[in-house]
């Protein structure tokens, strides 16, 4: 099964646009997938940034994405719900939804969206964190995409 993550915003590897940036509006950027495996039954998305100075920092949780869902228009708002159903978790700048980029000066870092097709729903609430989605799926993923920018001030 071929699963595949994309975004028209900025090419795999490449660097993130400001818009989608702690130093522009800090929208959250579109992305688009492919159709995910049979049995699919909802999708997980996390961003995060493995280069972060005390340890990995998370931009955005998103859950219990409705498995027909094939896109996420650039913006999501920063609310308890989206899309309908899906829920949206805690990053660690202690807010709901979408938090772009903000590295301290120096290098470049990464900044990986991860989807997860998961056979099931996490029936947990809004505002769950990272740890608590990776481990509500744990032993149900189906397949996982992923795309990686890069962003440095």
């Amino acid at each position: 099964m071929d699963f595949r993550l994309t975004s028209t915003a900025f090419a795999q590897g490449a660097a993130v646009p400001a818009k989608y940036t702690a130093d522009g509006p800090d929208v959250s950027p579109p992305l688009a997938w492919t159709v995910p495996p049979e049995g699919t039954r909802a999708l997980v998305l996390i961003c995060d940034d493995p280069d972060a100075p005390r340890g990995t920092w998370v931009h955005w949780v998103l859950y219990d994405v409705p498995a027909a869902a094939r896109s996420l228009q650039e913006n999501v708002p920063k609310q308890p719900t989206a899309l309908g159903s899906a829920k949206q978790g805690t990053n660690d700048f202690g807010k709901i939804g979408y938090g772009g980029p903000a590295p301290p000066p120096g290098k470049a870092h990464r900044y990986f969206f991860r989807l997860y097709a998961v056979d099931m729903e996490t029936g947990l609430a809004p505002g769950a964190g990272k740890a608590q989605v990776l481990k509500a799926i744990q032993g149900h993923v189906l397949a996982q995409a992923e795309w990686m920018g890069t962003y440095r001030r």
